[in-house]
């Protein structure tokens, strides 16, 4: 069973990643997969939780393979490098 719940934050910077958007009246203005309502937390939160990628995509069809990959792909380069809060 998908968890949606917010995970333990580490600031990133989402708005250079072509994958997520943000908008005030979507999700309470929190960072989704572009096209949906899916938090970008509960992917994060879904992945702590042991749901591997492949159930994360059963569980929320709306966001592509494409879009996780660039998630993770992006918050792995932010970490490596990042913002200062």
């Amino acid at each position: 069973m998908p968890v949606i719940m917010k995970a333990e934050s580490i600031m990133l910077d989402w708005t250079t990643c072509v994958a997520v958007e943000r908008r005030r009246e979507t999700v309470s203005g929190a960072w989704v997969f572009r096209g949906t309502r899916v938090p970008v937390s509960a992917l994060f939160s879904n992945l702590e939780g042991g749901a591997t990628v492949d159930e994360f995509l059963d569980w929320f069809p709306g966001v592509s393979r494409k879009q996780v990959n660039l998630v993770l792909e992006h918050a792995s380069r932010s970490l490596e490098d990042p913002v200062p809060a």
